[in-house]
Protein backbone atom coordinates (compact mmCIF):
# COMPACT_ATOMS: atom_id res chain seq x y z
CA UNK A 1 0.00 0.00 0.00
CA UNK A 2 1.55 3.32 -0.82
CA UNK A 3 1.84 5.82 1.77
CA UNK A 4 2.38 9.32 2.76
CA UNK A 5 5.22 10.24 4.36
CA UNK A 6 5.99 13.26 6.61
CA UNK A 7 8.90 14.48 8.71
CA UNK A 8 8.08 16.40 11.70
CA UNK A 9 11.77 17.37 12.95
CA UNK A 10 14.50 18.23 10.64
CA UNK A 11 16.61 15.64 10.18
CA UNK A 12 20.63 15.88 11.73
CA UNK A 13 23.55 16.80 8.74
CA UNK A 14 25.26 13.86 7.95
CA UNK A 15 28.38 15.41 9.06
CA UNK A 16 27.53 16.41 12.52
CA UNK A 17 26.51 14.19 15.48
CA UNK A 18 23.62 14.09 17.32
CA UNK A 19 23.20 16.02 19.83
CA UNK A 20 22.72 14.05 23.33
CA UNK A 21 19.55 14.28 24.64
CA UNK A 22 17.55 15.31 20.99
CA UNK A 23 14.86 12.79 19.68
CA UNK A 24 15.40 11.36 16.10
CA UNK A 25 13.18 12.62 13.32
CA UNK A 26 9.81 10.77 13.69
CA UNK A 27 8.17 9.65 10.64
CA UNK A 28 4.24 9.36 10.21
CA UNK A 29 2.51 7.15 7.85
CA UNK A 30 -0.85 7.72 6.69
CA UNK A 31 -3.05 5.65 4.28
CA UNK A 32 -4.17 7.61 1.30
CA UNK A 33 -8.11 8.95 1.45
CA UNK A 34 -10.28 9.59 -1.16
CA UNK A 35 -9.87 8.66 -4.68
CA UNK A 36 -6.74 8.60 -3.78
CA UNK A 37 -6.72 5.32 -1.88
CA UNK A 38 -8.15 3.21 -5.20
CA UNK A 39 -4.64 4.06 -6.95
CA UNK A 40 -5.85 3.99 -10.00
CA UNK A 41 -2.50 5.44 -11.47
CA UNK A 42 -0.63 2.18 -10.58
CA UNK A 43 -3.10 -0.23 -12.47
CA UNK A 44 -1.66 1.72 -15.57
CA UNK A 45 1.29 1.60 -14.80
CA UNK A 46 0.89 -2.29 -14.50
CA UNK A 47 -0.97 -1.84 -18.15
CA UNK A 48 1.32 -4.59 -19.38
CA UNK A 49 0.37 -7.33 -17.13
CA UNK A 50 -3.36 -6.67 -17.46
CA UNK A 51 -2.96 -7.48 -21.31
CA UNK A 52 -0.67 -10.44 -20.37
CA UNK A 53 -2.77 -12.12 -18.14
CA UNK A 54 -6.16 -11.28 -20.29
CA UNK A 55 -4.38 -12.36 -23.50
CA UNK A 56 -3.23 -15.64 -21.58
CA UNK A 57 -6.78 -16.66 -20.59
CA UNK A 58 -7.96 -16.17 -24.10
CA UNK A 59 -5.43 -18.56 -25.12
CA UNK A 60 -5.80 -21.08 -22.09
CA UNK A 61 -9.86 -21.17 -22.84
CA UNK A 62 -9.28 -22.63 -26.36
CA UNK A 63 -6.36 -24.59 -26.12
CA UNK A 64 -6.41 -28.45 -26.22
CA UNK A 65 -10.30 -27.86 -26.90
CA UNK A 66 -12.42 -29.91 -29.38
CA UNK A 67 -14.85 -27.83 -30.71
CA UNK A 68 -12.27 -24.06 -29.88
CA UNK A 69 -14.86 -21.38 -30.48
CA UNK A 70 -17.35 -23.34 -31.31
CA UNK A 71 -18.79 -23.61 -28.24
CA UNK A 72 -18.82 -19.63 -28.33
CA UNK A 73 -21.48 -20.39 -30.67
CA UNK A 74 -23.18 -24.04 -29.51
CA UNK A 75 -24.02 -22.30 -25.76
CA UNK A 76 -26.10 -19.25 -26.56
CA UNK A 77 -27.77 -21.44 -29.76
CA UNK A 78 -28.37 -24.30 -27.53
CA UNK A 79 -30.21 -21.86 -25.14
CA UNK A 80 -32.14 -19.95 -27.44
CA UNK A 81 -33.48 -23.15 -28.84
CA UNK A 82 -35.01 -23.97 -25.03
CA UNK A 83 -36.11 -21.05 -24.36
CA UNK A 84 -38.11 -20.88 -28.12
CA UNK A 85 -39.69 -24.46 -27.36
CA UNK A 86 -40.35 -23.56 -23.59
CA UNK A 87 -41.16 -19.99 -23.41
CA UNK A 88 -41.69 -19.26 -26.91
CA UNK A 89 -44.27 -22.06 -28.32
CA UNK A 90 -45.85 -23.55 -25.40
CA UNK A 91 -45.88 -20.20 -22.73
CA UNK A 92 -46.42 -17.92 -25.59
CA UNK A 93 -44.72 -15.36 -24.22
CA UNK A 94 -44.55 -11.62 -26.16
CA UNK A 95 -41.25 -10.90 -28.56
CA UNK A 96 -42.81 -7.31 -29.15
CA UNK A 97 -43.06 -8.12 -32.68
CA UNK A 98 -40.00 -9.68 -33.74
CA UNK A 99 -39.13 -13.35 -34.32
CA UNK A 100 -39.19 -15.13 -30.59
CA UNK A 101 -35.41 -16.85 -31.46
CA UNK A 102 -34.12 -13.82 -32.73
CA UNK A 103 -35.85 -11.55 -29.64
CA UNK A 104 -33.82 -14.05 -27.39
CA UNK A 105 -30.78 -14.28 -28.71
CA UNK A 106 -30.82 -10.41 -28.94
CA UNK A 107 -30.77 -11.13 -24.68
CA UNK A 108 -28.09 -13.77 -24.95
CA UNK A 109 -25.32 -11.82 -26.07
CA UNK A 110 -24.96 -9.37 -23.33
CA UNK A 111 -25.67 -11.91 -20.67
CA UNK A 112 -23.05 -14.34 -22.16
CA UNK A 113 -20.48 -11.94 -22.05
CA UNK A 114 -21.81 -10.72 -18.25
CA UNK A 115 -22.04 -14.57 -17.34
CA UNK A 116 -18.30 -15.64 -18.05
CA UNK A 117 -17.07 -11.73 -16.67
CA UNK A 118 -18.89 -12.73 -13.47
CA UNK A 119 -17.38 -16.15 -13.04
CA UNK A 120 -13.87 -15.84 -13.90
CA UNK A 121 -13.79 -12.22 -12.02
CA UNK A 122 -15.07 -13.73 -8.81
CA UNK A 123 -12.54 -16.93 -8.74
CA UNK A 124 -9.89 -14.57 -10.18
CA UNK A 125 -7.71 -14.31 -7.25
CA UNK A 126 -8.05 -17.75 -5.35
CA UNK A 127 -7.20 -19.16 -9.00
CA UNK A 128 -3.95 -17.21 -8.83
CA UNK A 129 -2.95 -17.69 -5.35
CA UNK A 130 0.35 -18.76 -6.40
CA UNK A 131 0.92 -15.44 -8.05
CA UNK A 132 -0.34 -13.13 -5.24
CA UNK A 133 1.89 -14.78 -2.97
CA UNK A 134 5.06 -14.58 -4.72
CA UNK A 135 5.03 -10.98 -6.71
CA UNK A 136 3.70 -7.89 -5.55
CA UNK A 137 1.06 -5.98 -8.32
CA UNK A 138 -2.13 -4.22 -8.20
CA UNK A 139 -4.20 -7.61 -7.14
CA UNK A 140 -7.20 -5.39 -9.25
CA UNK A 141 -5.80 -6.35 -12.20
CA UNK A 142 -6.67 -9.69 -11.66
CA UNK A 143 -10.36 -9.70 -12.17
CA UNK A 144 -9.87 -6.68 -14.49
CA UNK A 145 -7.83 -9.48 -16.93
CA UNK A 146 -10.38 -11.90 -16.09
CA UNK A 147 -13.58 -9.48 -16.99
CA UNK A 148 -11.32 -8.51 -20.70
CA UNK A 149 -11.10 -12.25 -21.65
CA UNK A 150 -14.85 -12.46 -22.62
CA UNK A 151 -14.50 -10.64 -25.28
CA UNK A 152 -13.90 -12.95 -27.72
CA UNK A 153 -16.83 -15.07 -27.53
CA UNK A 154 -18.68 -11.62 -27.25
CA UNK A 155 -17.61 -10.62 -30.77
CA UNK A 156 -17.61 -14.69 -32.33
CA UNK A 157 -21.58 -14.51 -31.08
CA UNK A 158 -22.08 -10.73 -32.18
CA UNK A 159 -21.49 -12.21 -35.46
CA UNK A 160 -23.77 -15.21 -35.24
CA UNK A 161 -26.43 -12.99 -34.15
CA UNK A 162 -26.31 -10.84 -37.14
CA UNK A 163 -26.00 -13.61 -39.51
CA UNK A 164 -29.13 -14.86 -37.69
CA UNK A 165 -31.05 -12.00 -37.89
CA UNK A 166 -30.46 -11.97 -41.78
CA UNK A 167 -31.47 -14.87 -42.37
CA UNK A 168 -34.54 -14.43 -40.69
CA UNK A 169 -35.24 -10.95 -42.62
CA UNK A 170 -34.56 -8.62 -39.70
CA UNK A 171 -32.06 -6.00 -40.35
CA UNK A 172 -29.85 -4.20 -37.66
CA UNK A 173 -31.10 -0.94 -37.15
CA UNK A 174 -28.67 2.53 -37.30
CA UNK A 175 -28.22 1.83 -33.61
CA UNK A 176 -26.41 -1.01 -33.30
CA UNK A 177 -23.36 1.74 -33.42
CA UNK A 178 -23.94 1.48 -29.95
CA UNK A 179 -23.49 -1.82 -28.66
CA UNK A 180 -19.55 -1.15 -27.26
CA UNK A 181 -21.67 1.00 -25.14
CA UNK A 182 -23.83 -1.65 -23.90
CA UNK A 183 -21.07 -3.94 -24.10
CA UNK A 184 -18.89 -1.96 -22.03
CA UNK A 185 -21.75 -1.36 -19.30
CA UNK A 186 -22.38 -5.42 -19.21
CA UNK A 187 -18.50 -5.68 -18.38
CA UNK A 188 -19.03 -2.85 -15.50
CA UNK A 189 -22.09 -4.95 -14.44
CA UNK A 190 -19.82 -7.99 -13.97
CA UNK A 191 -16.81 -6.04 -12.29
CA UNK A 192 -18.64 -4.27 -10.11
CA UNK A 193 -20.21 -7.75 -8.16
CA UNK A 194 -16.67 -9.53 -9.24
CA UNK A 195 -14.70 -7.22 -6.88
CA UNK A 196 -17.26 -8.28 -4.16
CA UNK A 197 -17.37 -11.56 -4.78
CA UNK A 198 -13.95 -12.45 -5.54
CA UNK A 199 -12.27 -10.53 -2.06
CA UNK A 200 -14.97 -12.88 -0.35
CA UNK A 201 -13.93 -15.72 -1.91
CA UNK A 202 -10.82 -14.90 -0.56
CA UNK A 203 -11.85 -15.37 3.44
CA UNK A 204 -14.61 -17.83 2.82
CA UNK A 205 -14.26 -20.15 -0.06
CA UNK A 206 -17.93 -21.42 0.32
CA UNK A 207 -18.85 -17.93 -1.72
CA UNK A 208 -17.91 -19.77 -4.86
CA UNK A 209 -20.50 -22.06 -4.96
CA UNK A 210 -23.01 -20.08 -4.53
CA UNK A 211 -22.67 -17.99 -7.66
CA UNK A 212 -23.78 -21.20 -10.26
CA UNK A 213 -27.26 -20.62 -8.18
CA UNK A 214 -26.98 -16.63 -8.24
CA UNK A 215 -26.19 -16.51 -12.04
CA UNK A 216 -29.20 -18.87 -12.68
CA UNK A 217 -31.29 -16.44 -10.47
CA UNK A 218 -29.87 -13.41 -11.43
CA UNK A 219 -30.81 -14.73 -15.46
CA UNK A 220 -34.43 -15.51 -14.77
CA UNK A 221 -34.48 -12.28 -12.97
CA UNK A 222 -33.62 -10.43 -16.09
CA UNK A 223 -35.90 -9.93 -19.37
CA UNK A 224 -33.62 -12.72 -21.43
CA UNK A 225 -36.41 -14.98 -22.06
CA UNK A 226 -39.43 -12.26 -21.85
CA UNK A 227 -39.53 -8.92 -22.93
CA UNK A 228 -39.16 -6.36 -19.92
CA UNK A 229 -42.82 -4.60 -21.39
CA UNK A 230 -44.33 -7.47 -18.94
CA UNK A 231 -43.20 -5.29 -16.15
CA UNK A 232 -46.01 -2.83 -15.15
CA UNK A 233 -44.54 0.52 -15.79
CA UNK A 234 -45.10 1.51 -11.73
CA UNK A 235 -42.13 -0.50 -11.54
CA UNK A 236 -39.88 -0.28 -13.92
CA UNK A 237 -37.42 2.06 -11.96
CA UNK A 238 -37.62 -0.47 -9.46
CA UNK A 239 -36.87 -3.36 -11.87
CA UNK A 240 -33.91 -0.89 -13.41
CA UNK A 241 -31.76 -2.02 -9.72
CA UNK A 242 -31.31 -4.94 -11.50
CA UNK A 243 -28.30 -3.68 -13.80
CA UNK A 244 -28.66 -6.60 -16.76
CA UNK A 245 -32.33 -5.09 -17.11
CA UNK A 246 -31.04 -1.85 -18.61
CA UNK A 247 -28.32 -3.94 -20.50
CA UNK A 248 -30.31 -6.20 -22.10
CA UNK A 249 -33.13 -3.52 -22.56
CA UNK A 250 -30.27 -1.69 -24.14
CA UNK A 251 -28.76 -4.44 -26.97
CA UNK A 252 -32.15 -5.22 -28.09
CA UNK A 253 -32.55 -1.26 -28.55
CA UNK A 254 -29.68 -1.69 -30.22
CA UNK A 255 -30.05 -4.37 -32.47
CA UNK A 256 -33.99 -4.12 -33.46
CA UNK A 257 -34.02 -0.78 -33.48
CA UNK A 258 -37.79 -0.64 -32.68
CA UNK A 259 -37.88 -3.06 -29.81
CA UNK A 260 -38.88 -1.23 -26.60
CA UNK A 261 -35.91 0.51 -24.61
CA UNK A 262 -36.93 2.31 -21.25
CA UNK A 263 -34.61 5.37 -20.84
CA UNK A 264 -35.58 5.03 -16.98
CA UNK A 265 -34.69 1.58 -16.48
CA UNK A 266 -31.24 1.89 -17.92
CA UNK A 267 -30.06 5.47 -16.18
CA UNK A 268 -31.30 3.29 -12.63
CA UNK A 269 -29.02 0.40 -13.74
CA UNK A 270 -25.89 2.85 -14.77
CA UNK A 271 -26.26 4.57 -11.54
CA UNK A 272 -26.52 1.36 -9.46
CA UNK A 273 -23.49 -0.13 -11.61
CA UNK A 274 -21.58 2.93 -10.29
CA UNK A 275 -22.55 2.78 -7.20
CA UNK A 276 -21.57 -0.85 -6.78
CA UNK A 277 -18.25 -0.71 -8.25
CA UNK A 278 -17.02 2.09 -6.94
CA UNK A 279 -17.98 0.43 -3.03
CA UNK A 280 -16.75 -2.99 -4.29
CA UNK A 281 -12.94 -1.27 -5.49
CA UNK A 282 -12.91 -0.05 -1.96
CA UNK A 283 -13.78 -3.29 -0.29
CA UNK A 284 -10.92 -4.84 -2.52
CA UNK A 285 -7.98 -2.21 -2.16
CA UNK A 286 -9.21 -2.66 2.58
CA UNK A 287 -8.73 -6.58 1.88
CA UNK A 288 -6.34 -7.37 0.02
CA UNK A 289 -3.45 -6.56 2.34
CA UNK A 290 -4.22 -9.69 3.68
CA UNK A 291 -4.88 -12.04 0.30
CA UNK A 292 -1.21 -13.55 0.57
CA UNK A 293 -1.90 -14.51 4.00
CA UNK A 294 -5.18 -16.34 3.57
CA UNK A 295 -5.03 -16.94 0.08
Amino acid sequence: MSVHTSVNETKPSAEAPPVAGVAPPKAIIKPRRGWQALELGELWRHRELLWFLAWRDIKLRYKQTALGVGWAVLQPLLTMIVFWVIFGRLAGLSSDGFPYPVFVLCALLPWQLFSYALTQSSNSVVAEQRLVTKVYFPRLILPLASVLSGLVDFLITLVLLIAFMLANKVYPAWTIVTIPLFALLALATALSVGVWLSALTVKYRDVRYTLPFLTQFWMFASPVAYSSSLIPEEWRALYGLNPMAGVIEGFRWALLGSAECSWGTLAVSTLTVTMLIVSGFYYFRRMERAFADVV
